[in-house]
């Protein structure tokens, strides 16, 4: 490898880090901001995020319109209930992609209103199952994508959880059409028997996110948490 390609990935590995870093101010300022509030629809949030984030960032292209919020029953449901108002004891997912990285990347969060304890039990028991998996990937440097999915759901079961995603992780740092050509690779899933810390075909290294979805199976609602696996 010559010395201009480790600088490549060198600046490759930054832009994935300051995109999560952007992701991360975001979320600290959406919630210095009280701008998750009861009463509010999904779509009134993610229109006064994506102003907060041009005020941060500059960015003007792109953001409205974006889903940025799912709260209540549409942590769980794929697409959602259109118009939904925040309840007052609803569980909010707050998903940031980067705002000005060059490479696809991403981050999540998930806040649990009110004083209900069913949703902050689930959000103590969804950062013990993400710690476990980031401990699983330091200790092992040739872990599978198998081998950590398997991970994750012994340890929500443990936790006496369900995972809300047949994935928890995915390739990242690299152009989404990339899943498609070779979908198992690119998942942190049970069909992928390849090494995490691995170089891929077009000759750069690996990058992952930790998408880590636990659902509570009474409240019918879900707790998300996503970040860089293998950069932070």
């Amino acid at each position: 490898m010559t010395t201009l390609d480790r600088m490549d990935m060198g600046l490759r590995a930054l832009h994935l880090l300051e995109g999560q870093r952007m992701a991360q101010h975001l979320y600290r300022e959406v919630i210095a901001t009280q701008v998750i509030r009861p009463g509010r629809s999904e779509e009134e949030v993610d229109n006064r995020i994506a102003l907060i984030a041009r005020e941060l960032f500059g960015v003007r292209a792109g953001l409205v319109g974006r889903r940025f919020v799912r709260s209540g029953p549409n942590t769980v449901v794929g697409g959602g209930w259109p118009g939904w108002v925040i309840g007052p004891q609803d569980l909010v997912v707050l998903d940031f992609e980067p705002l000005l990285a060059p490479y696809e990347t991403g981050f999540a969060r998930t806040v649990a209103l009110g004083d209900g304890l069913a949703g902050r039990r689930l959000l103590d028991d969804l950062a013990v199952v993400a710690a476990g998996a980031r401990a699983a990937f330091r200790a092992d440097g040739s872990l599978t994508g198998r081998e950590l999915h398997a991970r994750v759901r012994d340890l929500a079961a443990r936790a006496g959880r369900r995972t809300g995603s047949w994935h928890c992780g995915r390739l990242t740092g690299t152009a989404p059409a990339g899943y498609a050509e070779a979908m198992r690779e690119s998942f942190i899933g049970p069909d992928n028997g390849l090494p995490l810390r691995r170089t891929l075909e077009e000759g750069w290294r690996a990058h992952w996110i930790l998408q880590v979805s636990l659902v509570d199976e009474c409240g019918g609602q879900a707790a998300v948490h996503a970040e860089l696996l293998d950069l932070a």
